[in-house]
């Protein structure tokens, strides 16, 4: 069987975006993938990228094998990006198992990210080689000139009871995990990084929560 969880992600046009896909524990040490469209019995061979060839000019895979998920990064967008993708984690004995994402790249410069009620988002913010080792926050709203002060986590206090950050030093993005989401948490976001001179800088993000949970479809051969 095949096993499909539908994610939708919006993106505006010359940035990145995450797509995070979870598998299962007993995935762990296997080839893990992801290709465009919606055909999964040729999915590895038309992949994009894999495990084994972690990156290449526009994508990148790193695989989080204590958080059981492995996140590919798509950089340099264009509207050619968008459509529909696969996640595969090669299974060893059976057939592979995958999960379904729609990308649609918009021509504004804010991120949109969609999710469910219940569920978990990871917004994924881009910074320059030079703010690697500076403060990393994400506060609500679009009010840059208070956004540290009202920061609803930082780099330098990383865990809380609904939001994680993570910093990814060597792709230069660090990302912001909201778990058990509610319609409360849907608006805007701004992904900020301290800089010693001048003015911080900035990424926005619209974050949609819908009330519905994301389907699972149930596929035999």
């Amino acid at each position: 069987c095949y096993i499909y969880t539908d994610t939708q992600l919006r993106v505006g046009t010359g940035g990145s975006v995450s797509i995070s896909c979870p598998y299962e524990s007993q995935d762990q040490n296997n080839l893990k993938y992801i290709c465009r469209g919606n055909q999964p019995s040729s999915c590895l061979q038309q992949a994009l990228i894999t495990s084994n060839n972690r990156q290449n000019t526009q994508f990148s895979l790193t695989d989080d094998k204590e958080s059981r998920k492995f996140t590919v990064t798509i950089t340099s967008l264009t509207q050619k990006d968008s459509g529909s993708y696969l996640c595969g984690v090669k299974r060893n004995t059976g057939l592979d198992v995958f999960s379904a994402v729609d990308l649609e790249v918009r021509g504004e410069s804010s991120t949109k990210v969609q999710s469910y009620e219940g569920g978990s988002v990871s917004i994924s913010c881009p910074y320059e080689s030079q703010d690697q080792n500076n403060l990393k926050y994400i506060c609500r709203g679009n009010q840059p000139s208070s956004c540290l002060q009202q920061a609803l986590i930082t780099s330098n206090n990383r865990q809380n009871t609904q939001f994680s950050l993570t910093d990814d030093k060597e792709s230069r993005k660090f990302t912001v995990t909201i778990t058990s989401l509610t319609q409360k948490d849907s608006g805007s976001y701004l992904c900020g990084v301290k800089r010693n001179t001048g003015l911080d800088v900035f990424s926005a993000v619209d974050l949609e929560v819908r009330g519905e949970r994301s389907q699972m479809y149930l596929i035999t051969h």
